[in-house]
């Protein structure tokens, strides 16, 4: 793909930046003002990988023009023409490979891509199978990120009588892991025989997943005396036998929002209290990141989804023993190995669609 001509107009502009950026730097008031020193240092260091790649592209058009002048020179003996002949394909190749480098560099970061996440599984429509599914997706996911090195921890859930799940609520702690699992939000549907099922008929079940970034302190501040209502209740386990005999399980209500989180699983009020604000600091922050993607996108959606809880991204059908993203159209025909956590083909996919789109805004001018 070559480099548009708006994409050489925003490369040009970013190079006499960086030169601007590094006299700003080697002069005497510069240094004597931290804070201004650290800005631009920031700047220049974001801009200088663009600035390199795009250098080494220069050095190797060059080098493309000056074989095809070997090439097209008619005094140029055989042996120099085979020579030429094989570094233009080499240089081809290379060149390519730089435009790819470039474009990625030039690609918006996502602020988010290095963060934690809090995973939310609920069951939907379908009953007792929806949770047998919500069970199934957990798994799936917690195996995904066994195979990645990151952690689990089941922060808060609502089992049912079979081992399915209401509702899970987990945090995945590790590096990448938001920047590989932020496409999962939105509705799995499953297409399957259930075990309550006596004759034998597909059943279509649907479950909702969020994936919802950790937040920072300085992501979202709560007045925990103010902005927070802490209710303490005895936790139950399936169909409402006890599972503890103290007043442990925690509700918080955030009284701006009415956002409400309830954490029962640890045999600690304090440790779930610390982990139903944690979920709720990372709904907040997911509020305020829809609320302002909202506003810049106005009309416009992104092609791979808007990430809405009730967009229906994904099928599972059993019978025919495969997966479809519907998103991007993908069906792959090894549902066991994905309900298993190979999820790296989705994953990839889907990241890879995400980049053209962003890449295709990019060379047409458009903003972010």
């Amino acid at each position: 793909m070559d480099v548009s001509h708006n994409l050489s107009q925003k490369l040009d502009l970013m190079a006499r930046r960086h030169a601007e950026l590094s006299d700003l730097l080697g002069q005497a008031q510069t240094g004597t003002n931290s804070a201004l020193f650290a800005r631009l240092s920031k700047e220049y260091a974001e801009l200088d990988p663009v600035v390199e790649a795009q250098r080494v592209l220069h050095t190797l058009e060059q080098q493309m023009r000056e074989t095809m002048e070997l090439l097209n020179n008619p005094e140029s003996d055989r042996d120099l023409q085979e020579m030429a002949q094989e570094e233009r394909e080499t240089l081809k190749e290379q060149i390519a490979q730089q435009h790819r480098v470039i474009q990625r560099l030039l690609l918006p970061k996502d602020p988010n891509d290095g963060k934690n996440i809090v995973l939310e599984i609920r069951a939907g429509t379908g009953g007792e199978e929806a949770s047998l599914f919500a069970a199934d997706l957990f798994r799936m996911y917690g195996r995904y990120a066994e195979l990645r090195g990151w952690q689990v921890e089941t922060l808060s859930s609502s089992v049912t009588a079979l081992g399915g799940f209401k509702e899970v609520i987990a945090m995945i702690s590790g590096m990448g892991v938001y920047s590989a699992l932020k496409y999962e939000s939105g509705a799995h549907r499953v297409q399957r025989v259930p075990v309550t099922e006596a004759g034998g008929r597909i059943h279509t079940s649907a479950c909702t997943v969020a994936i919802l970034p950790e937040a920072d302190e300085v992501d979202v501040q709560i007045n925990e005396r103010d902005d927070l209502r802490i209710d303490v209740f005895r936790a139950s386990g399936p169909g409402g036998q006890s599972v503890n005999t103290t007043d442990s399980a925690v509700r918080v209500t955030h009284l701006p929002t009415g956002l409400v989180v309830i954490c029962q699983d640890e045999k600690s009020q304090h440790k779930n209290k610390a982990q139903a604000i944690k979920v709720l600091k990372a709904r907040l922050y997911d509020m305020e990141q829809r609320a302002a993607h909202d506003e810049r996108s106005k009309d416009r959606r992104d092609q791979v989804g808007s990430g809405d809880r009730s967009e229906r991204i994904r099928t599972y059908n059993f019978p025919q023993g495969r997966v479809t993203d519907h998103r991007i159209h993908l069906t792959l025909h090894k549902l066991d190995a994905v309900l298993q956590g190979d999820l790296e083909e989705i994953v990839e996919t889907l990241a890879a669609h995400y980049q053209s789109e962003l890449l295709a805004k990019l060379s047409e001018g458009e903003g972010f």
